[in-house]
């Protein structure tokens, strides 16, 4: 009996660990749900700037894809999640990230989400430490939703808000290649 309780343990254990995958250094969830919409881990991996690790980033969906089109395009539910892995991103450091990933992924043309851009900067301007979490969830019909450590932070709706924001890590010019590579699970 006491053999079988501890290979019940170390089954559970296993159960456990398996669903989590690891990246930079820290474990992310292979499913999401926000608001009984359940997402999957599509794929996974590290910014990194300078050979210094930032943040684990990870792309969730309804249906796995390797598509950066499709996905930007998808009005279906989806999430990116990044865990901050290093003591040297600060809220102004963020914010200047993000206005580099929208000019980016908007070729330049910002202006038509001016208002919109301004409002998910915001979001950013609590001071960020490391292993803070944000959880960036679009959900149709009602928009871009950004969570920090499980806290709603606020809601941009929008497709063109979404398809823009999204293309920070998925666009032609993303913020890292190798991250975009691995979050297409490629």
């Amino acid at each position: 009996m006491k053999k079988l309780a501890v290979l019940f343990i170390a089954m559970m254990s296993f159960g456990l660990t398996s669903a989590q995958t690891e990246v930079g250094g820290v474990k992310l969830p292979n499913s999401e749900t926000f608001q009984g919409k359940t997402l999957q881990l599509n794929g996974a991996g590290v910014r990194e700037k300078l050979w210094i690790d930032l943040y684990a980033g990870g792309l969730y969906l309804s249906e796995k894809s390797s598509s950066s089109d499709a996905i930007m395009s998808s009005d279906k539910p989806m999430s990116i999640k990044l865990h901050i892995v290093s003591k040297l991103i600060s809220s102004d450091k963020m914010v200047d990230a993000v206005n580099d990933g929208f000019e980016s992924s908007m070729n330049g043309n910002t202006k038509p989400l001016a208002a919109e851009i301004k409002k998910f900067k915001g979001f950013f301007m609590e001071e960020i430490t490391k292993n803070d979490v944000f959880d960036i969830v679009y959900l149709p019909g009602t928009g871009v939703t950004a969570y920090k450590n499980d806290k709603e932070l606020g809601t941009i709706a929008g497709m063109e808000f979404k398809k823009a924001l999204f293309g920070i890590w998925l666009s032609k010019n993303p913020a890292d290649d190798d991250l975009k590579d691995a979050m297409l699970g490629k």
